[in-house]
């Protein structure tokens, strides 16, 4: 008998924040600083010391545009566009009107999960980027700890609110202050938040590796409070390319390299030993490059014991990745194949939404085509089970 595939809880969608969001939250004295949307020409792109810088344009057609201090930002068709064919995506700048509204309305993007075989979603950040670094190099850090403040209490009254447990808070932190990040995940976790979105290699975003004690306090409130540690491709801002002059679709064939480099970076850190309980969740990187990285961890483990010194881990790394990581799909049929290797408990189902890439409206028929075949205590885990246990959702089972 085939297996039913069970209503889906998703661990990597996005959400596009409203224009109102720090407009209604920040102090009035603050507004005209911190970010807001005007609409303003559309703009082009320029990458400049690896990073893309966009102004607005002098022409006809309109963006959406944020500001906030000296940055510009335009809302982009690429990531607000769920469904749409890939031969009708681009960079190009588009205003609210344009885009599809479950992108920044929670009831309406309720209603797109219904359409969708969704139960419930875990959304990482868009203006602020996906840990929100935006916040960390912004220069008046008065106003970037009110802003994030802001961007958590939307998230978790008006986002996730009124959605009954369909919308799953995921927090940012105040990079840039250890002991202020400490502070926030505590602050929400009181509230009921357990998920926090990190950068994958904080050292890309200037600030201490995790091989230093810096991140200590952070680490030890996510032990303490069971807030799960989400890093999503792109947090560490760099991404690895091969030249100045290579397209960007090589850059996006690569990206998994930042997953890959964060986690064996985490494992040899020790701090998954000195903080046994944490767990780190891998977003939208797939899942197929696990076992040739784990099983290389453990041969140079075992092997290249000379340049580990003092530090050389107790156990060896797959201990580690078993216990502590997590990572997510959407288009992996290698995965899928290696299951066995990377372990049934340590995977999950994402549909991307609402970006250009996304399994919307198909989630359902892309979950039941990689691996609606396998057994159905197997199905379960991987299309929500273990997204319940790793988030401790309460109410599902």
């Amino acid at each position: 008998m085939p297996s039913v595939m069970p209503r889906i809880i998703s661990v990597d969608d996005h959400v596009v924040e409203p224009p109102h969001l720090w407009q209604s939250r920040l102090p009035a004295k603050y507004r005209d600083e911190g970010p807001r949307v005007l609409t303003l020409p559309r703009g082009e792109m320029k990458l400049v010391d690896g990073r893309w810088v966009e102004e607005p344009g002098d022409g006809p057609e309109k963006a959406a545009w944020w500001h906030y201090e000296d940055h510009r930002y335009q809302l982009k068709l690429m990531i607000a566009c769920p469904g749409l064919p890939p031969d009708k995506v681009s960079a190009v700048g588009v205003t609210f009107e344009d885009i599809a509204p479950g992108c920044y309305d929670p009831k309406a993007r309720v209603a797109d999960m219904e359409r969708n075989h969704i139960e419930a979603s875990l959304c990482f950040p868009n203006y602020p980027r996906f840990c929100g670094q935006l916040f960390a190099e912004r220069k008046n850090k008065d106003l970037s700890k009110l802003c994030l403040e802001a961007y958590n209490d939307w998230m978790v009254d008006e986002w996730c609110g009124d959605s009954d447990g369909r919308l799953i808070p995921l927090c940012v932190v105040p990079l840039w202050d250890v002991e202020l990040a400490a502070a926030e995940i505590r602050r929400n976790a009181a509230r009921g938040v357990r998920a926090v979105a990190f950068s994958e290699i904080p050292a890309w975003l200037g600030l201490p590796s995790i091989h230093t004690d810096y991140w200590d306090p952070f680490l030890a409130a996510c032990e303490e409070t069971e807030t799960a540690i989400c890093m999503h491709i792109g947090s560490g801002t760099k991404t690895v390319n091969t030249g100045e002059d290579a397209p960007t679709i090589v850059a996006a064939n690569l990206i998994a390299c930042n997953s890959i480099s964060s986690m064996i970076d985490w494992i040899f850190s020790g701090k998954l030993d000195r903080f046994p309980k944490l767990k780190l969740l891998y977003a939208e990187c797939q899942i197929g490059w696990i076992p040739y990285f784990i099983e290389r961890a453990d041969d140079t483990w075992e092997t290249h014991q000379w340049a580990q010194g003092e530090t050389r881990l107790p156990n060896p790394p797959s201990f580690y990745y078993r216990r502590n990581c997590f990572g997510c799909f959407f288009k992996d049929s290698v995965g899928i194949d290696l299951l066995d290797k990377i372990g049934v408990d340590n995977v999950m189902f994402e549909t991307d939404y609402p970006h250009q890439d996304g399994t919307f409206p198909r989630s359902k028929q892309v979950a039941e085509e990689l691996f609606g075949h396998l057994e159905q205590d197997v199905v379960d885990k991987i299309a929500r089970g273990n997204a319940i246990e790793l988030l401790g959702l309460e109410g599902y089972d």
